[in-house]
């Protein structure tokens, strides 16, 4: 009867250790997988940074060459009255 318990409360060690020793896996393996998303949301954080920036710029030479253009059409619309 006293080895049926032993076994038992073998078992019953091994389940909790290897239920312990998961959960420990699968806590780093979340841990790594919230690194990795975070890096990868700095990193689109920047390129859209970047996109900005990039957009920016674009908008100030498109207003400077229409603002020309517009000076030129007014320039030959004077000339043709």
């Amino acid at each position: 009867m006293i080895e049926i318990y032993a076994a038992v409360l073998g078992a019953s060690i091994g389940i909790a250790g290897m239920s312990v020793s998961g959960f420990s896996r699968r806590n780093t393996e979340s841990r790594e997988a919230v690194i990795r998303l975070t890096m990868a949301v700095e990193s689109i954080a920047g390129k859209l940074e970047e996109l900005h920036q990039d957009m920016k710029e674009d908008r100030k030479t498109i207003y400077s060459r229409l603002s020309e253009h517009g000076n030129r059409i007014t320039l030959l619309e004077s000339k043709g009255r």
